[in-house]
């Protein structure tokens, strides 16, 4: 990045919201902080509810011909009516800091890639940081989603795990969690990895960020219970999300840098 600044290079990341759903206002807000604060900088385009799908792909069409943008990021879910897969395809393979392009998906796929998607991208920083070898580990990966799961799974395989994905049709879920060394918790169900399902001495990672009906925020595993029997474990909020900002902005930064 001080390569770029002593070129004289400013790094542009473009940010678009559609729509206005809480939780992603936040996550919007927390990125454009990210980026004010390491010196990136973010535009955000916040669009109706109404906006056709036919006008976002025409915005980012727009911003993947903007000299002035690095990275576009498309905040999602987005509403009903637009084809998420459509929106994220129309995204600059060069500009697709979250890594959801599926050029940039196959390129995880045989190990030669650009960018990483942003949350598995911080666990792995996480686990790298913490001096946790990944190596022959038994690695459980709880969820199979596009955006966390499968990419996890895989980063976990090029660093030498065994690793097992778990899903809504595995049987006796618990019998497998208990065998994980290294345990990724990424289902979106409250508190679903009690600690009755956790391995002495294991390391489990909660992607999960769930809001309770009194307003709580907890993530897919029960901290207390499981906190006693793993040797390292991520606390929601304050784990994984920070880790999956920061990743965006090092994805951001490389995008110019590939530039």
């Amino acid at each position: 990045m001080d390569e770029l600044r002593k070129n004289g290079k400013e790094i542009g990341l473009a940010v678009i919201i559609v729509g206005d759903n809480p939780a992603s206002r936040i996550y919007v807000n927390n990125k454009k902080k990210a980026c004010e604060y390491i010196g990136i900088r973010s535009e955000e385009f916040a669009l109706p509810e109404s906006t056709t799908e036919e006008e976002l792909k025409s915005l980012v069409e727009k911003l993947n011909n903007d000299d002035t943008i690095d990275g576009i990021l498309v905040q999602l879910p987005l509403p009903k009516h637009i084809n998420e897969e459509t929106v994220i395809n129309t995204i600059s393979v060069k500009k697709d800091v979250d890594a959801f392009h599926p050029v940039n998906v196959g390129k995880i796929m045989i190990g030669d890639y650009d960018f990483l998607p942003c949350t598995p991208a911080g666990v792995m920083e996480l686990i790298k940081e913490s001096g946790i070898d990944v190596d022959g580990k038994n690695c459980v990966v709880v969820g199979r989603s596009n955006i966390v799961g499968k990419p996890q799974a895989m980063l976990l395989l090029h660093k030498n795990g065994t690793v097992t994905i778990c899903h809504s049709k595995t049987k006796d879920l618990a019998e497998v969690t208990k065998n994980a060394d290294i345990l990724v918790a990424a289902v979106g169900v409250p508190e679903m990895i009690t600690g009755d399902m956790v391995k002495e001495g294991a390391v489990v990672i909660d992607v999960g960020m769930n809001r309770l009906p009194d307003k709580k925020l907890v993530g897919d595993v029960k901290f207390e219970e499981c906190e006693k029997k793993a040797a390292a474990i991520t606390p929601v909020p304050g784990g994984v999300g920070p880790m999956t900002i920061a990743m965006l902005m090092k994805n951001t930064v490389k995008a110019a840098t590939l530039k």
